[in-house]
């Protein structure tokens, strides 16, 4: 081939008068790229050719291997992590703490699952009536027994009533802390009832008190707890003095609505106690439920505005509010108070529908101070008893409900939520007394 283009060459760069003439050069210039492009297919099947036998060798894929091996042994620097893979997975918002009118609230199913009941519901439902009997009997003991024991020891060796026996009755019942206007009334009942001279006996006598007081709580104050009518929230305002149980009844109270399948929020509207907004929070995460809180020293009518706004939106069955206990300075109570119930009522009339009372039982007679003082700044429409397992004042409820007329809602005889309970007052004379 190299031979034909010298050829070609000489024939066209030759003085022979042959190229003068126009069909030569015509022929000349085809052979000439056809060689060309010849030349250039071999050369490309050759490197085609070189490249099979390349990828047929063992000798060749063998060291294609070694190298893959050399390659993955090779130390590899870890990739750090970048700022995207170092972002918390969670999308909570941690509410500044800077302020103290920023709105807190634990978003909780408002009625616990029943696969996940907490163990406070569980156990006020697992407890028969007869088991809260047998508890409240026991919790009530130290009132019954120091009654019992001193009525019968007064009548023991005596056929006949006097003066003297009705005396030392009208003492064993002030000292179970009735109240003075209330054991007047009752030993008066015994007078009518045994008149001076009639044989007696203490289980005469006994039964004469169990009358009378049964008599007491079966009038208009003793009525039942109304039920929710419409899609409003109940709103509950828990008052009463620091160190009475009020936070902790509110927590109990809590449970209870949830054993009776209605769905309840908290409100912490105590925002001068120390602790008290922490401890509610405590009850709320205990019971899964919700809770409206703000920064310690906050306004507590505002608070109490978010729990109600908060209550109407989730179509909550029942809010708590609870409050501070201050009577060192009733002015301020009073304005504090009906500032709360004016400023709810402005989105839920009549709010609030309930105003409880928490007393301590063992306090005594100075839970008839702590009555008429909250009286004086709020219309209550019922009272929680706590802590009757702790003292022999039990009979302190038989004053209050005879000389204010206001119902007893609840009683407490222990530390769980279980040990609070609705009262009964058959079930709280047969205990008594």
């Amino acid at each position: 081939m190299e031979d034909l283009i010298i050829k070609l060459n000489e024939l066209l760069y030759s003085s022979t008068p042959v190229i003068d003439s126009i069909w030569i050069w015509v022929p000349a210039i085809c052979i000439f790229l056809l060689s060309v492009s010849i030349i250039a297919s071999d050369r490309l099947f050759d490197t085609k050719s070189t490249s099979k036998k390349l990828a047929e060798d063992p000798s060749s894929k063998a060291d294609q291997h070694e190298k893959a091996q050399l390659l993955d042994k090779a130390p590899q620097k870890e990739a750090s992590p970048t700022k995207e893979t170092l972002k918390p997975t969670s999308n909570k918002q941690t509410p500044d703490t800077t302020s103290k009118d920023i709105l807190v609230v634990q978003t909780k199913s408002e009625v616990a699952p029943q696969a996940n009941v907490p163990s406070d519901v569980s156990e006020i439902r697992a407890l028969t009536g007869e088991g809260w009997l047998q508890r409240f009997r026991k919790g009530m003991s130290k009132t019954k027994n120091g009654l019992t024991s001193k009525l019968t020891s007064i009548i023991t060796g005596k056929t006949q009533i006097d003066e003297d026996i009705l005396e030392d009755i009208h003492e064993t019942l002030y000292r179970a802390d009735i109240g003075t206007k209330t054991v007047d009334k009752l030993v008066d009942g015994i007078r009518r009832k045994i008149p001076s001279g009639s044989a007696t006996s203490a289980e005469a006598i006994q039964a004469c008190l169990k009358d009378q007081i049964q008599d007491i709580f079966s009038q208009k104050a003793h009525e039942a707890f109304p039920v929710k009518s419409n899609e409003q929230p109940r709103v509950i305002l828990v008052v009463g003095v620091n160190g009475v149980g009020k936070t902790t009844s509110i927590g109990k109270l809590g449970a209870h609505f949830l054993a009776e399948k209605q769905s309840v929020m908290f409100c912490a509207a105590d925002t001068y106690r120390a602790a008290a907004i922490d401890q509610l929070k405590v009850w709320a995460e205990r019971l899964g439920i919700n809770i409206v809180a703000h920064q310690d020293g906050a306004d507590p009518a505002a608070v109490a505005f978010d729990g109600v706004k908060s209550a109407m939106a989730k179509k909550v069955d029942n809010l708590i509010i609870d409050t501070a206990g201050r009577l060192h300075n009733k002015k301020e109570l009073m304005d504090e108070l009906q500032k709360i119930k004016r400023v709810i009522s402005k989105d839920c009339p009549d709010a609030p529908h309930e105003v409880w009372l928490v007393i301590d039982a063992t306090t005594g007679q100075n839970a008839f101070h702590q009555v008429e003082a909250f009286t004086e700044v709020v219309d209550l429409t019922g009272i929680i008893v706590t802590k009757l397992d702790g003292t022999a004042k039990g009979g302190v409820i038989v004053g209050v409900v005879d000389r204010y007329n206001i119902p007893v809602r609840y009683v407490g005889v222990g530390e769980k939520a279980a040990d609070l309970r609705a009262f009964e007052p058959e079930q709280y004379v047969s205990a008594m007394i």
